[in-house]
């Protein structure tokens, strides 16, 4: 049994669900989102609450039945607060700023790094050396912190390059003679 997709997904104030066939819509102040459930799910509306279960006791159904659920809790949450992903950049002279539709960055490279913003992100930098991407799609908001961090990950010896806020890189020491 999938303790995840016990739980029914209730609406969160401000949003609602329609369900058509098996296709499910949430609308919010911040958008509108939608998934389309595999066909071994079953998707109950009642109210503002959905209710996930699978169809038949298949190894499918129950792989689907979980992560229908948590799709349809984070479309929920994404059109009512949104997602967010932040960035530090660490190094001399590593920098990155907003222009338009692209984040134009400065790291290391004999030219600067122009990044275009993908439709539905949106990407601010308070400060030369940070980073925040917010958006309502969960996967596009961490794909687009992925693609910018693979430009110049962090690397162990002298902890230069692009991590996202808080995240620990294991120090190395360096050559001892």
């Amino acid at each position: 049994m999938s303790r995840i997709g016990k739980r029914p997904v209730e609406a969160p104030k401000g949003a609602e669900f329609k369900l058509n066939g098996q296709t499910v819509e949430c609308k919010g102040p911040k958008g509108t989102r939608s998934f389309t459930a595999s066909e071994e799910i079953e998707l109950l509306l009642d109210g503002n609450t959905i209710s996930v279960k699978p169809r038949a006791d298949t190894k499918r159904a129950r792989q689907m039945w979980g992560m229908t659920r948590s799709q349809i809790a984070n479309i929920a949450q994404g059109v009512t607060e949104g997602f967010k992903k932040e960035l530090e950049i660490t190094g001399v002279g590593y920098r990155a700023q907003v222009q338009g539709k692209m984040l134009k960055m400065a790291l290391g490279y004999s030219h600067d790094v122009e990044f275009p913003i993908p439709e539905g992100i949106d990407v601010k930098c308070a400060k030369p050396t940070e980073i925040e991407i917010t958006g309502i799609d969960q996967q596009l908001v961490g794909e687009t912190a992925a693609k910018i961090r693979e430009w110049r990950p962090p690397e162990p010896y002298k902890g230069k390059g692009i991590r996202y806020k808080g995240e620990y890189i294991f120090r190395k020491e360096g050559k001892k003679k």
